[in-house]
């Protein structure tokens, strides 16, 4: 087993594209690539997923800054936005509440 190593998103479509062409052969691309076997298993698996941009170094990053890869990933993302819309409409419903509820106690 080997320690993995840094790559670009070019290397890892190519280590990818060599792995698939030799009927999925992890260990020698791993071997070849000095990377790890889970690594090449991983993203192999994403890129017959998602394609290319299933193997972009998304890492660091949240969720809703980067463009969603897939159709559950854009889902999730109109879920969450939402989710913020709705808490921000409860908050000022409730201090409009209160500012009425202030205003009527002045009267």
């Amino acid at each position: 087993m080997t320690k993995g190593r840094n790559t670009t998103a070019q290397e890892r479509i190519q280590i990818v594209k060599e792995c698939i062409s030799n009927g999925y052969n992890y260990g020698a691309a791993a071997l070849k690539y000095q990377v790890s076997y889970q690594q090449v298993y991983t993203w192999t698996n994403k890129y017959r997923k998602m394609g290319e941009a299933g193997l972009e170094d998304r890492r660091g990053h949240r969720a809703g800054t980067l463009p969603s890869r897939t159709p559950e990933e854009e889902l999730r993302d109109r879920i969450a936005q939402l989710e913020r819309e709705k808490y921000d409409l409860e908050m000022e419903n409730a201090l409009l509440k209160k500012v009425k509820e202030l205003e009527r106690r002045r009267r």
